[in-house]
């Protein structure tokens, strides 16, 4: 333990903390804007600058560590003239667009303005004009970028991508990727996470609310929305709500006074994901077992940002993954075939909006493999920040709301649905029915749970030994059926680079894109409180423990489905709308020749 003294007051704290980690610890406020707790540390900012005796300079709070018998004070009249200096920088070289920016009220350079009690700048803004870009589904503008770093850290820290990194040098700097290329020339997964960091406008979702207000004031579009699980309950936060709530009725309910015809619920999709990838993986390890046709392990496919990473990095082993679509892509393929036979109305005349939690889906719409006869499976995707901004536009007051529920046929689900929308979610769910199916048993677990898949760590591991299998599946009997879960791309890569060198030891694999999984999706709410992942998570659990029916083969809509549509899991009909085939991409988006 160290002893320093901080405002007067005598402090012990571990060794190698910092003075704003000491600070934080104690309920001292140390203003940031370069800073996250235990992934980014540069440095950069300056804001968070403390007195230190006998330093001949001030010193940055975020990457000081605190010595023995160190005297800091963080309030004097010399702290807080140098941090208002600062902040006029800052603000000189900083699009001053407050208004029109998307971030109003939301972003942290002018929340800290406000702190700082700073009115006016006395330096002029002379805008740089630097690059900026619309891609698919990021937007950067960079003259409104502050250089914290956050985003580096994201994407080369936690994520592992390594797309952006701090071009040139001094006022020519760029956050940027390599030489200033497009986020489409690179092999970006379009996660988002960078976006979720960033504490001002820099860095967005490409907005697509202005294509939706146009579809649902057409008569003569048909409107169909989805909405997938994680964001019942993080668009509650939006609206004053603790993170974690679940608002489902009353999500459904402002989708209706928005406008949309049908209100679907993309939870269905995953009880068929479900089905489909279950039946996938049963015929893999039959031929694996029976045949010695192994493609094993099976890893799943939900994730559209995990799917680009695999094209980029290991191209080779794409016939690993499920050929299962992702949940809203199935559901989008439905509403225009089934359900537009179902309703008499011509597909093209329909309009398939996906809420989701994640920008990566609104570069998996694009996708060529997820359209039929060159009609798009969906048509455009919505963030969950998206989706509350048009709320609020709209004039809705989502607290007052009634409860509704999601139209049927397409809006019924299980509460294994629900847990899509974390990290362990797929695999739980699939595993609940697969054991079933193969056994005629129950999950021999608590409630239906697997909780060594359960939780935040980064990689985790659970194995199954089925014992008096049915009939149908006596090559089964005593094997043991080993299965991994990952979130996050980094974490992935472990998994993925055992399968490349002949080494996983696995069965079955499941890999989310985002760290946690949908609940922390690019697209969610913005949040500082590092408790909102696991609220969001028992808000999800709390959702599938209310529904009497929790496991995806149970859903009679779904069953229907195949009665009158499907016939059956992985047959024909399944194959040509519910799933699709990768693409080999390399470094900078060049595509592999087969």
């Amino acid at each position: 333990m160290i002893n320093c003294t901080i405002n007067n007051k005598p402090i012990r704290v571990e060794k190698n903390t910092t003075i704003i980690e000491a600070c934080k610890n104690y309920g001292i406020y140390i203003p940031s804007l370069c800073n996250l707790d235990k992934i980014c540390n540069f440095g950069t900012c300056r804001m968070c600058v403390v007195e230190v005796e006998k330093a001949k300079t001030l010193q940055a709070a975020c990457v000081t560590a605190v010595q023995e018998g160190m005297v800091i004070k963080t309030n004097t009249l010399k702290v807080q003239k140098m941090r208002k200096v600062l902040y006029e920088l800052l603000l000189s070289d900083h699009k001053q667009q407050c208004l029109s920016c998307s971030r109003n009220m939301t972003c942290e350079l002018q929340a800290l303005g406000r702190t700082l009690g700073i009115k006016e700048s006395r330096f002029n803004n002379n805008e740089s004009h630097r690059k900026s870009e619309v891609s698919i589904s990021i937007t950067r503008d960079m003259d409104k970028c502050i250089l914290c770093r956050r985003c580096i850290s994201l994407c080369n820290e936690v994520q592992g991508v390594g797309i952006l990194h701090a071009q040139n040098r001094g006022f020519d700097t760029i956050i940027s990727a390599a030489d200033e290329f497009d986020l489409s020339q690179t092999d970006c997964i379009y996660c988002g996470q960078c976006t979720t960091v960033c504490p001002v406008g820099a860095l967005m979702e490409t907005d697509a609310t202005e294509v939706v207000k146009q579809a649902l004031n057409n008569p003569n579009i048909h409107t169909v929305v989805q909405v997938a699980p994680a964001i019942r309950v993080a668009i509650g936060e939006e609206f004053g709500y603790p993170a974690g709530t679940p608002v489902t009725g009353k999500l459904f309910s402002a989708l209706r006074d928005l406008g949309f015809n049908d209100i679907f619920d993309t939870n269905f999709a995953a009880d068929l994901t479900v089905i489909e990838e279950g039946t996938e993986f049963l015929g893999r390890i039959k031929n694996a077992i029976l045949k010695g046709q192994n493609q094993l392990p099976m890893v799943t496919s939900c994730s559209p940002g995990w799917i680009k990473y695999c094209e980029h990095n290991f191209p080779d082993h794409l016939h690993h993954l499920s050929s299962c679509k992702s949940p809203h892509m199935m559901l989008g393929s439905l509403v225009k075939s089934y359900y537009a036979n179902k309703i008499n109305v011509d597909p093209r005349s329909m309009f398939v909006v996906s809420v989701m939690p994640c920008t990566a889906k609104k570069f998996e719409i694009t996708r060529d493999e997820m359209s039929i006869d060159d009609l798009h499976n969906v048509d455009a995707v919505l963030t969950t920040r998206e989706l509350a901004a048009l709320i609020k536009e709209a004039g809705i007051d989502f607290t007052r709301l009634p409860e509704s529920e999601a139209d049927n046929p397409l809006g019924f689900s299980s509460g294994a649905a629900d847990i899509f929308g974390v990290t362990g979610g797929v695999m739980e769910a699939a595993l609940r029915t697969a054991y079933e199916l193969i056994t005629s048993r129950e999950l021999p677990f608590d409630h239906l749970h697997l909780k060594q898949i359960e939780g935040f760590d980064p990689i985790k591991e659970a194995s199954i030994t089925i014992t008096d299998p049915l009939p149908a599946f006596s090559y089964l009997n005593n094997q043991t059926l080993r299965i991994a879960v990952a979130s996050g791309a980094k974490n992935a890569e472990v998994l993925m680079k055992q399968i490349k060198e002949g080494t996983s030891p696995y069965h079955f694999i499941e890999i989310m894109g985002c760290p946690g999984g949908c609940i922390n999706g690019g697209g969610q709410p913005r949040s500082k409180d590092p408790l909102t992942a696991q609220k969001r998570l028992e808000g999800l659990f709390a959702e599938d423990h209310r529904k009497s029916i929790r496991k995806s083969h149970n859903n009679t809509f779904v069953n229907e489905l195949y009665e009158a549509f499907l016939i059956n899991p992985n047959s024909h009909v399944a194959h040509e709308f519910l799933h699709t085939h990768y693409v080999r991409r390399g470094k900078f988006n060049e595509f592999l020749n087969d």
